[in-house]
This record gives C-alpha cells, structure tokens and sequence, in this order.
C-alpha cells in the first residue's frame, strides 16, 4: 500500500512525469522488425537529418515514421515552445501489438494461418 495522501503520491508521480516530447502511433499495420530498420537509421540524429533519412528510404515504415516524426515535431514547438533546430531524436522504439489471424487456403483442403502483425511506434525528441 502507498504511504501518504492521495495528493501527495499524485504530486510525487507527476513530479516523475518524463517531460519531453513525444509522439506516440498505437496499431501501426507493420511488424516490430520492419519499423526497427528505419528506426535504427535516425536513432540519435538532429531532425532535419533524420526527415532527410526517412523521405529517401523506399520501405514502407518510413513513410508512417515520417508522419509520427513531424507530429514529435509540431508537439515539441506548440507544447513546449522548443526550437526546431536544436531537436534531436533521444529515443525511438518500436513494442509489439497484437496480431491479426487470417487463414489461406493451401492444397487439399488445407488452412494456413497468415499473422498480419501490429507494432506500437514511439518517438521521444530532446534539445541539444
């Protein structure tokens, strides 16, 4: 059981709140190995760079990260008053979602089971 009021252990889990930028996409139709290509690509670069990276990358997932950057971006500038040229990308992962099970017809009567796999895709930004 925690110990002090209700106010309290509020104040002292806010007060751990992590206060940088972010933007997180929740059921992304890609799998966690394929997002974690483009992501290890922009890991640590400043944002131009990274826009630069994702825009001439030709795998699919480049083009949602390149969407869920530029709205890390619009946060950092709107919420937190942040300059866009001082951004870098300080974390970029990608977890697991749940998976979609469809069924292909094979020979003889068969069912293959196809997984159509989700991933939830997170960008943290800081400033240098």
């Amino acid at each position: 059981m925690a110990k002090g009021h209700r106010s309290q252990i509020k104040r002292e889990r806010n007060a751990q709140k992590d206060t940088r930028p972010s933007a997180k996409l929740s059921y992304a139709r890609v799998s966690v190995q394929k997002a974690c290509f483009v992501l290890d690509a922009i890991r640590g670069k400043d944002v131009q760079t990274a826009l630069a990276i994702l825009a001439y990358n030709p795998r699919y997932a480049s083009g949602v990260i390149e969407k869920l950057l530029k709205s890390a971006i619009a946060n950092a500038e709107n919420n937190n008053g942040m300059n866009t040229e001082n951004l870098y990308i300080a974390e970029c992962y990608a977890n697991k979602g749940p998976t979609m099970k469809r069924v292909r017809p094979r020979a003889q009567g068969r069912a293959y089971r196809i997984e159509k796999r989700m991933s939830h895709i997170t960008i943290v930004l800081d400033e240098r």
